[in-house]
């Protein structure tokens, strides 16, 4: 293929999608990454898109949202790994909440095995992989269905979700940096990833490579309230996703980053049990040795010492959480004070 040939391929791909990683624009023109940098480099300059940590989106400094059909082909192989990674966080019998996207999707297919768990979503995506999981419990939130992204918003999916307490939320988005946290480009989806989180003891992030450094609209999540990113190894040459990833680190974010054969780090920050043909590289901050404990999730919420990090329980609420879990629902909870 000729490089006018590459180069229109590219045009084409980052119209069609907002944003593609570098490492998908190599497969599909059949090239290496270097090859494909420079391309980028050359349109870069035409005025024709912008480069990003790992990746190409449209100019204009905001990516716009990809629908579902483009977004589910972007980063397979990552998504899955994150996935992979981020089951390993949920125990038996908890109460999770679970955003939209393709990762979260990902995740929720993994989720199915996990005996006792009810989860709480907006997405049609999420609940239909765990529809047939006969030990998993899935409670859906009113709202508007929006199509693009097979996700319940608006006033309805926000009423929904309050007064409800869960132990984690786990949640994608559009962009992810250290000075805004994690972004979207619609603003409805913002408003519910917002009220997902007030919902949740903890936040997980699940984001790739290529949405670090990314900044997109409409801010859900700051970077002061993510416990945990779980996300993929950077390419070796992306130097800015590295640098963006110690700043995360820097400001109290635990970092696991999947690659082949990850084990799954344990809820505090502990390796679990999966196939471990290596460690998940996580990073702490400054100064911090290989092995040093990460601080807790309780810890970066101000709890007090010794409390373990957010529970299900709430004083006094304990008999009315045990009838409601019996019969099969989630407890509605005092919400907690931030």
């Amino acid at each position: 293929m000729f490089a006018a040939e590459r180069r229109q391929l590219i045009l084409e791909m980052v119209r069609a999608n907002g944003a593609v990683s570098l490492r998908e624009l190599a497969r599909v023109v059949q090239t290496s990454e270097v090859t494909v940098r420079r391309d980028v480099r050359a349109l870069e300059a035409e005025g024709l898109l912008d480069r990003r940590h790992g990746g190409a989106v449209l100019p204009g400094g905001f990516t716009r949202e990809s629908g579902f059909p483009q977004k589910s082909h972007l980063a397979t192989a990552e998504k899955t790994a994150i996935a992979d990674l981020a089951a390993g966080l949920v125990e038996e019998g908890e109460a999770i909440v679970v955003g939209a996207g393709t990762t979260t999707q990902e995740l929720a297919r993994r989720l199915a095995r996990v005996p006792g768990l009810t989860v709480v979503t907006n997405s049609l995506l999420v609940a239909q992989a765990l529809a047939h999981a006969n030990r998993v419990e899935v409670v859906m939130t009113g709202g508007t269905l929006r199509g693009s992204n097979y996700a319940l918003v608006g006033s309805g999916a926000e009423q929904s979700l309050q007064g409800l307490r869960v132990s984690r939320a786990f949640l994608s988005g559009s962009g992810l940096t250290a000075e805004r946290g994690l972004s979207t480009s619609n603003m409805l989806s913002a408003s519910v990833d917002r009220a997902l989180v007030q919902a949740a003891g903890e936040v997980v992030v699940l984001a790739d490579h290529t949405k670090l450094g990314t900044d997109t609209m409409f801010q859900t999540v700051p970077t002061d309230v993510i416990t945990r990113l779980v996300t993929d190894e950077p390419p070796l040459h992306d130097d800015r996703a590295a640098t963006e990833l110690q700043a995360l680190a820097d400001q109290g974010v635990q970092i696991a980053v999947a690659g082949p054969g990850a084990a799954a780090p344990g809820p505090s920050g502990s390796e679990g049990n999966g196939p471990a043909a290596r460690s998940p590289r996580r990073m702490g901050p400054p100064g911090a040795k290989n092995g040093d404990e990460l601080p807790l999730p309780g810890q970066r919420r101000n709890h007090p010492p010794g409390h373990g990090g957010p529970q299900l329980r709430s004083a006094g609420g304990l008999a009315e959480q045990q009838a409601a879990m019996s019969n099969g629902r989630v407890a509605d909870l005092s919400p907690r004070r931030r």
